[in-house]
């Protein structure tokens, strides 16, 4: 799925192909390496900027601005990955892996190859119970059918897990760094466990380091947990508004590909701003419709999609920032209190 771009002999004669032969004629699978060459660029420059005032500013409590403003730029990097990771940089997969292991594991300290692996999952079967990973995440609830499992405390929190949502977020964080050393401890989990792990190392080494060297004991936990807390928030925050709230699948549920994909996937209105707010995944229709598009054609996609979806009665469904988080929560909520779950209707 990492290059499920246009495979329409798979899907030919259908819908989907159909469609993927209007985006190809369009250019929008073409790639953009100036693009990618002027964010990748910039983004360095903040990383590295954000770190030599980490070093001018030295044992100061102002650090916490620099932790927030390191959240943003590690989740701004995370989105760089999972555009690697999606082969939408360069041609080949060597490349876009490097691009990716840089800014996963170098950058951020999240093993890339565990999260592709992760990711091409869902994007495999998006809010499919049973084969979605996305939808099977401790402590919360995404279905009645999880929520009946639970026991004990595991029960209390699905029951309030629409208010406990942003911020158990605050630890998605470190829950990202377990995953990863877990990934590169256990053989045979991830291809090129020896440089993932390196790489991984190196990051800790170099972070961890320079807060301890710089920063008051005090400072120094204020500011890692400011610094992850943020970035998990940021991260889910960013991810929950593309499929939390939408309909979920059955296991065995028959649908094509194209409505498998823009039923079960949001979209966020905005302009340039959201854009780069969400890293280009405000346009989740188009996403999971053609992985390998690169970020900055999803926009010129958008009013393709949506019109070919209107001519062929498949709802598209997109909406505001703001109402997707509200969209989620109200799911989140009517699966913890045992409410009858409705799906998010087009807007």
């Amino acid at each position: 799925m990492s290059d499920a771009s246009l495979d329409t002999e798979r899907h030919g004669g259908s819908q989907y192909a159909d469609l993927s032969r209007m985006i190809r004629r369009a250019g929008l699978l073409d790639r953009r390496r100036g693009y990618y060459s002027l964010r990748i660029g910039a983004l360095g420059g903040c990383y590295l900027g954000a770190w030599t005032l980490f070093g001018w500013l030295g044992e100061s409590w102002w650090q916490l601005g620099v932790a927030a403003a390191l959240a943003v730029v590690f989740a701004q990097a995370g989105f760089i990955g999972h555009d690697a990771g999606h082969r939408q940089i360069l041609r080949s997969r060597r490349a876009n892996d490097l691009v990716g292991l840089a800014h996963g594991n170098l950058l951020i300290g999240v093993s890339y190859g565990w999260w592709v692996d992760k990711h091409n999952r869902h994007h495999a079967h998006p809010n499919t119970e049973g084969r979605d990973p996305d939808i099977v995440v401790r402590p919360l609830s995404f279905t009645p059918g999880q929520a009946r499992k639970r026991r004990g405390l595991g029960a209390l929190v699905v029951r309030y897990q629409a208010y406990l949502f942003f911020p158990l977020l605050l630890l998605e964080g470190l829950h990202l760094h377990a995953n990863s050393i877990r990934a590169v401890v256990d053989p045979g989990r991830i291809k090129r466990r020896p440089a993932e792990a390196a790489l991984l190392a190196l990051h800790a080494t170099g972070y961890l380091g320079a807060v301890v060297l710089v920063l008051s004991p005090m400072q120094a936990v204020a500011f890692i947990l400011v610094n992850q807390g943020l970035l998990g928030l940021y991260l889910g925050s960013a991810f929950a508004p593309n499929h939390k709230g939408m309909p979920i699948l059955a296991g065995d549920e028959r649908l094509d590909y194209l409505r498998r994909q823009v039923l079960t996937s949001r979209n966020v209105r905005g302009g340039w701003f959201i854009d780069t707010l969400l890293g280009g995944l405000n346009y989740q229709i188009e996403h999971h419709l053609f992985p390998s598009m690169p970020r900055p054609n999803l926009r010129r996609a958008r009013p393709l999609v949506r019109r070919f979806c209107a001519e062929h009665g498949i709802t598209y469904h997109e909406t505001t920032l703001i109402r997707s988080w509200a969209q989620a929560l109200e799911h989140l909520h009517e699966v913890g209190s045992g409410q009858p779950a409705h799906d998010a209707g087009s807007t």
